[in-house]
C-alpha cells in the first residue's frame, strides 16, 4: 500500500485534498499555491484555509470575502480589492502587494513579517496584534486604522500615513519613519517611539505624544 500511494503522488494522482491544481474551483481550503491568477471575480466567497503561497494574483476581487487562515506567504498581489474581507489569522509574510486596496479588511493577528506593501490601502483596516515587522510599507495608508498591539519594529514606514490610526500599544522600536504623517493621531501610548522617529515624521498640535517626548519645531511639515 506504501509503494501505491507513493506511485500516485509521483504521478500526479493522489487523493482530492492532499494536493489541488490550479484549475481547481475556489472554495475553502483550495490550494492555489504557485498559481497565476488574474481578474478573478471572488467576491463574498468562502475562502477560508486557502493557500495561494507563490501565486501571482493579479486584479483579483477580494472584496468582502472570507479568508481567516488563509495563506498568501510570498505571494505577489498586484491592483487586487480585499476591501471588506476576513484575513484574521491570516499568513502574509514575504507577500508583495502593489497597489492593492485593504480597505476595513480585517487583519486581526495576521502575520505580515517581511511583508511588502507598496502604495497600498489599509484605511480602517483591523489590525490589531498583527505582525507588520520588518516589512516595508512606504507610502501605504493607514488612516483610521485599529493597529493596537501591533508589532511595527523594524518596518519601513517612509511616508506611510498613519492619520487618526488607533495606535496604542503599537510598537515601533527602530521602525523607520522618514515622512511618516501622524497627524490628528494619538501616540501617547505607542512603544518603542524615539525622539529621533519623531523629527523625520510629521505630525501637527493634533498629535499626542508619548511621555518624554516633544514636538519638533518642524511640525506641521508641508504637503
Amino acid at each position: 500500500m506504501k509503494r501505491l500511494a507513493l506511485l500516485a503522488v509521483a504521478l500526479g494522482l493522489a487523493a482530492p485534498g492532499l494536493r489541488a491544481a490550479c484549475g481547481d474551483p475556489a472554495g475553502a481550503g483550495v490550494d492555489w499555491s504557485g498559481c497565476q491568477k488574474s481578474r478573478l471575480v471572488l467576491r463574498e466567497q468562502s475562502l477560508k484555509g486557502a493557500k495561494f503561497d507563490r501565486a501571482l494574483l493579479a486584479g483579483i476581487d477580494f472584496r468582502g470575502a472570507d479568508l481567516g487562515g488563509a495563506s498568501f506567504v510570498a505571494a505577489e498581489l498586484s491592483r487586487s480589492s480585499f476591501r471588506g474581507a476576513g484575513l484574521e489569522g491570516a499568513r502574509l509574510e514575504k507577500t508583495v502587494a502593489i497597489r492593492s486596496g485593504f480597505q476595513g479588511a480585517r487583519l486581526a493577528a495576521a502575520n505580515l513579517e517581511k511583508a511588502e506593501f507598496h502604495r497600498c490601502d489599509l484605511s480602517k483596516a483591523v489590525l490589531r496584534g498583527a505582525n507588520l515587522a520588518k516589512g516595508d510599507f512606504g507610502r501605504t495608508r493607514f488612516d483610521g486604522a485599529d493597529l493596537q498591539d501591533a508589532k511595527l519594529g523594524f518596518a519601513s514606514l517612509a511616508r506611510a500615513s498613519f492619520r487618526g490610526a488607533q495606535l496604542a500599544g503599537a510598537d515601533f522600536s527602530r521602525a523607520f519613519t522618514f515622512g511618516a504623517r501622524f497627524e490628528r493621531t494619538d501616540l501617547s501610548a505607542a512603544r518603542g517611539l524615539t525622539q529621533e522617529q519623531l523629527d523625520v515624521a510629521c505630525g501637527d498640535s493634533g498629535t499626542r505624544l508619548p511621555a518624554g517626548l516633544k514636538r519638533p519645531a518642524a511640525w506641521p511639515c508641508k504637503e
